[in-house]
């Protein structure tokens, strides 16, 4: 096998890998239709630290701690940890603020936007279309000369500090101490058995650190390059694993009405994804493969999970996240405070780099 086929071969395992425990892990305790969503797992950890006090959204994700220790071990065992950084750190920590904001409003990262289209949620078709738009709103500002700047290597210890932090967290997951607080109703309360997240977040962050998969790299693949696209295949994959499994368990239900963690505002579903999609493509990954490039030793992806974790408090402390009743008005302002950031970093970005 050539080394075009390996890395083909890698993304489609990672993608079924990906799809398949989205739903297992809801089988086997997460909330319905997310059982993998960097965005509410984020806003779960934020809670569980004491970063706002929502009662229903406080439990220290062990999938999330998987997710970059799984990327660091992974890194250091083909060794492709690179302690990096320097490029925008500023605008990067904003971003994940943003990040946050609008998977907030549309309840979901882009992870569990495909596990809701996988599960039949029809609402979730106005968040595909908001992210595609959001990705190729973004690529025509990468044309036109937008870029953050180019890495530069730091001193090796730089790049571990973000994996230890989620060591850190390990151990308050395993330890408890009296600080960390539990919900003990909704969402938060629903969760699989800690040690089997924990090593679906290890063998899905090792899988993602390998094979660089990213769902809104396949979508920017895509644009770019059609259907033949590696990152295609493996978004294939994902929502054909997804789809299998949800109609094996019975947890395919399609329509809009009385979709768990989903609402029927389709324009700001549209707008939060679409605000995703552009930042991501600027950011250079997902929610989710940030937090594998900063398990990695990317210290400019820890500086926006830092903002992912900001975000996610203010998402709860502000009442800027959606619920199934809709968007509140505070969301949509925090959408649209978003957008006026990411047009005027890639006004001042492309005036830089003229």
């Amino acid at each position: 096998m050539n080394l075009r086929d390996k890395h083909l071969w890698e993304v489609v395992a990672t993608g079924l890998l990906l799809g398949a425990l989205g739903v297992l892990l809801s089988l086997w305790g997460n909330p319905e239709n997310s059982g993998i969503c960097v965005s509410c797992f984020m806003e779960n950890s934020a809670g569980a630290l004491g970063f706002h006090d929502n009662p229903r959204m406080q439990y220290l994700r062990p999938e999330l701690i998987g997710f970059v220790l799984g990327a660091a071990l992974s890194s250091l065992a083909f060794r492709e940890f690179r302690s990096r950084g320097g490029s925008a750190p500023l605008p990067r920590l904003v971003a994940g603020i943003f990040l946050m904001v609008g998977c907030g409003v549309f309840i979901g990262c882009p992870i569990k936007l495909f596990l809701r289209i996988a599960a039949g949620d029809l609402t979730a078709v106005a968040g595909i279309a908001g992210l595609v738009a959001g990705v190729w709103v973004g690529l025509k500002g990468l044309a036109s000369g937008v870029e953050l700047g180019a890495h530069s290597r730091e001193r090796e210890g730089s790049g571990f500090l973000v994996p230890a932090f989620f060591v850190l967290l390990l151990m308050f997951l395993v330890v408890r101490p009296g600080f960390i607080i539990f919900s003990d109703r909704g969402g938060a309360a629903e969760h699989a058995y800690w040690p089997i997240s924990l090593g679906a977040g290890l063998l899905l962050g090792a899988l993602a650190q390998r094979s660089r998969f990213c769902i809104t790299g396949g979508v920017r693949d895509t644009l770019l390059m059609g259907f033949r696209s590696y990152m295609f295949s493996g978004t294939a994959a994902f929502l054909t694993a997804a789809l299998v499994l949800n109609l094996a368990s019975g947890r395919f239900h399609p329509g809009l009405a009385g979709q768990p963690g989903a609402h029927t505002d389709h324009l700001w579903s549209f707008l939060g994804m679409g605000l995703v999609g552009w930042l991501a493509v600027v950011i250079g990954g997902c929610p989710f493969r940030q937090l594998v490039k900063a398990g990695e030793g990317d210290a400019d992806a820890g500086l926006v999970v830092i903002g992912m974790f900001i975000g996610s408090a203010l998402v709860q402390s502000w009442g800027i996240a959606a619920t199934t009743a809709g968007v509140p008005l505070v969301g949509k302002v925090a959408v649209l405070v978003g957008f006026v950031f990411i047009i005027a970093s890639n006004l001042m970005l492309r005036e830089r780099t003229a």
